[in-house]
């Protein structure tokens, strides 16, 4: 080919201003469908567990051995019975209660810890951000799973302890984060005007450096929800969780697996409980992660 011909080349019809409003289409597509998938999978698990004490089941504890194991879709029993002849549906719900009654108060308490540890040692620095930092490294260097065993044999596998325990585990991811974005936000000029104006230091802290951050922490304290409620059926499928009567996801899981290859719903019914509410609480904060990204993107 001729340098003529190569000069007389004519452009792109596709600028550089096109592709990036398709990736931003694309983007926000993303973020739509992770954010419709994440709900429906969470509606899924959160409502039928939050009507559990009105809609017509058998009593969670109530047993008939002459009905022991029956299969799904048998007769009054949808999801069908367990080894004792409780109703798995039943049992099912009531325990996504408790699992879910600790994962929630799980996060609400870690990331209450996280967002002030964190926001504090961001903004302050010094010995506070040294003090904090150390806590940090100790606890995540510790196993986490065996401290949460070790501290559950100490004070007992109550639902208080419990929740303590895994609100004390999750509290480092939070303040991590918190801390990095009070970091950034300190430098703004919003904060020197605050400071200029009179504002203590704990002031500006609260009233002004904190708002702008609790948004982007909150999400990772809902993508703990999903952690949360894992760890707990963990203790619990060990026996270190909540004790009957309470049945929880990880002890029906328990109570099951010696009948896995004879009446294999009793297992992987649970199992796929639990599965459908952690993937749609990742789905849920990814939508929003996405959606928050690319908002900040829009207004810079």
């Amino acid at each position: 080919m001729s340098s003529t011909a190569i000069g007389t080349e004519r452009p792109s019809a596709v600028t550089a201003r096109d592709l990036a409003r398709a990736t931003a289409t694309r983007t926000r597509r993303s973020a739509h469908v992770k954010l419709w998938a994440g709900a429906v999978c969470t509606a899924l698990v959160v409502v039928p567990v939050a009507l559990a004490n009105v809609l017509p089941l058998p009593g969670a504890n109530a047993q008939d051995l002459s009905r022991r194991r029956l299969p799904p879709l048998s007769e009054g029993h949808l999801l069908g019975t367990d080894q004792l002849g409780r109703d798995l549906l039943s049992r099912i719900l009531h325990g996504g209660q408790v699992s879910l009654t600790v994962g929630v108060l799980a996060v609400l308490v870690s990331g209450l810890i996280g967002i002030a540890a964190g926001a504090a040692a961001g903004f302050f620095g010094g010995w506070v951000d040294a003090l904090v930092s150390r806590f940090l490294e100790a606890q995540l260097a510790l196993p986490l799973l065996m401290m949460l065993l070790l501290v559950v044999a100490l004070f007992g596998p109550s639902v208080a302890v419990i929740t303590c325990v895994i609100a004390v585990a999750q509290w480092p991811e939070v303040a991590r984060l918190t801390r990095s974005l009070v970091l950034v936000e300190r430098e703004k000029p919003y904060v020197a005007a605050a400071r200029v104006l009179g504002l203590r230091a704990w002031q500006v802290l609260l009233r002004h450096v904190i708002p702008n951050v609790v948004r982007p922490a909150s999400l990772v304290v809902l993508l703990l929800l999903a952690q949360a409620v894992l760890l707990e059926s963990a203790l619990s499928f060990l026996g270190a969780g909540p004790q009957r009567p309470f049945a929880t996801w990880g002890r029906i899981i328990s109570d099951g697996q010696a009948y896995i290859t004879t009446s294999w719903w009793l297992v992987t019914l649970p199992g796929l409980v639990i599965a459908l509410l952690v993937v749609g609480v990742n789905l849920l904060g990814d939508g929003l992660r996405d959606r928050t990204r690319r908002r900040k993107g829009a207004g810079a």
